[in-house]
């Protein structure tokens, strides 16, 4: 992660946000949906990514294409309402194709923060145009158009979890993008080059395929039951996915466990099972993660 930040200008205005207790929070909530707590022969994660690291490096590539200091503060806060577990929620929630169930409290927790307010203000900007991340298709835009959030998702993923990058790729692949106005005369990030679009299509797919497979969406469903056993049981309330931190939901489960035997067998599952005791389950309609992404401002659908 180190190497990746260091590929970027960090803009100053930046450094005061990055202190604020809302956003330290995402420190403690990993980027891969608490499967870093999950079985070793399941998840190998050579190194720990939060959302707190995934904020700020979609911040500093949407600083890097429109040195737009509005769009860039929503870059950092666009995950704010992200819970424990992450997608984890949605899956408990049912929110498979969307995964937005939990984008709801990103207006009451900005909102509700009077020094976020207060250091706003200092750089006379309405907290109304950091709620509203989505209007800055830079940032968020819909599929199969990039953004700085798919990028940098397709970037931190093929890191860490298919391992499919190293940080030369990286660095190829962050300079050939360019901003265009799309056929929607929306801004959006597209590439330069044919050869790199390429590229990040195929790290894109070998995501989907993973976020597809038996073994990932096993696991994912696992974990939203253990959620949701310790909310139908009073174990927590839902607000707690926002007060602890994933470490301490963890040691909850596990202290959890010594009591109730049934919830142990669920956990022990979660914390210990081989890739070949996994079953076979019927796939939800997951999100597809397909892209089309503009190449010298052409869309380009490529098969």
């Amino acid at each position: 992660m180190f190497e990746y930040i260091n590929l970027f200008e960090f803009p100053d205005f930046l450094n005061k946000y990055l202190e604020l207790d809302i956003l330290k929070r995402l420190q403690k909530v990993g980027y891969f949906c608490g499967m870093d707590y999950a079985s070793k022969d399941i998840y190998d994660f050579p190194i720990y990514i939060s959302r707190y690291d995934h904020s700020l490096t979609t911040a500093l590539l949407t600083y890097k294409y429109t040195k737009d200091k509005k769009a860039t503060i929503a870059a950092l806060f666009h995950d704010i309402s992200t819970p424990c577990f992450s997608h984890v929620i949605d899956y408990m929630n049912k929110d498979f194709e969307e995964q937005e169930s939990t984008e709801e409290k990103t207006e009451e927790i900005l909102f509700n923060d009077l020094k976020l307010k207060e250091l706003l203000k200092e750089d006379d900007i309405d907290v109304k145009d950091i709620i509203e991340f989505k209007k800055y298709s830079v940032v968020d835009n819909n599929r199969p158009k990039l953004c700085a959030d798919r990028i940098d998702g397709i970037i931190l993923t093929s890191i860490a979890w298919t391992k499919e990058l190293r940080i030369e790729n990286i660095k190829e692949i962050i300079n050939d993008i360019k901003v265009y106005t799309n056929e929607d005369n929306e801004l959006e990030l597209g590439f330069k080059t044919t050869e790199i679009a390429l590229k990040v299509i195929r790290l894109n797919n070998i995501i989907n395929e993973y976020c597809h497979s038996n073994y990932d969406t096993y696991m994912m469903m696992l974990l939203a039951d253990i959620t949701k056993y310790l909310l139908d049981n009073n174990i927590i309330i839902y607000n707690n996915l926002y007060t602890y931190n994933e470490d301490e939901l963890i040691n909850i489960c596990k202290n959890y466990s010594l009591k109730d035997n049934n919830f142990k067998k669920l956990l022990n599952k979660f914390l210990y099972i081989k890739q070949n005791e996994i079953p076979n389950i019927e796939i939800p309609n997951i999100k597809n993660r397909y892209i089309e992404p503009l190449v010298n401002n052409k869309r380009i659908i490529f098969k």
